[in-house]
């Protein structure tokens, strides 16, 4: 699935002009990466919606420019303290050839199924919802998925668990990280009711 969003070139910069851009609609932004920065500007309806689609943060975007097509990956969103309004963009050019470093969201399948949850009334706890992966733009996936159907109370999900697509590496520094565990209910259900008589 291709994300495509529209953009045109920036003239007026500075604070004032990013003022009067954002109340006529538009979001001031930028594009970096293998040439020349360019200062662009988005239409901020197209672009909030945009957003909302998880994959439009973790996927190769087709970014046409007055009218020339470039690829791009969202770098960084800003957003209005209190307002559902983006205020500012970055966004990075990818080349085909070239590896990209990208957060890709974890999708978390099968818990209620998972031994440590069925069986022993466990809760599972998610310590990172997100990978970094380094890989070339062809191969980034929208999503990594986390089975856990065949985790048991008190087991965890590592990082070198994880099924990795061809293509993708994980960019753990080194260590092998707790992705998700399953936390035992402590003394079980006795303990629980005797709770409130406590």
């Amino acid at each position: 699935m291709t994300l495509k969003f529209n953009a045109k070139t920036r003239v007026l910069q500075g604070t004032s002009a990013s003022r009067r851009l954002r109340r006529a609609g538009s979001v001031p932004a930028i594009v970096y990466g293998s040439g020349a920065p360019v200062q662009i500007e988005v239409d901020h309806n197209e672009i909030y919606h945009a957003l909302r689609n998880e994959a439009f943060h973790a996927s190769v975007l087709s970014m046409v420019l007055d009218g020339a097509t470039q690829t791009v990956i969202l770098r960084d969103t800003q957003w209005h303290p209190y307002k559902q309004q983006v205020l500012h963009m970055d966004f990075q050019r990818v080349d085909a050839t070239h590896k990209i470093h990208v957060k890709v969201p974890l999708h978390f399948v099968n818990a209620d199924i998972a031994p440590g949850v069925k069986l022993d009334g466990g809760m599972v706890a998610h310590q990172i919802t997100e990978l970094d992966v380094e890989c070339l733009p062809s191969a980034l996936p929208e999503f990594i998925e986390v089975d856990l159907k065949n985790l048991a109370s008190g087991q965890s999900v590592h990082v070198s668990n994880l099924n990795l697509p061809s293509g993708v590496k994980a960019l753990t520094h080194g260590e092998d990280p707790v992705v998700a565990s399953i936390l035992a209910l402590r003394g079980g259900e006795a303990a629980a009711e005797e709770t409130p008589a406590a």
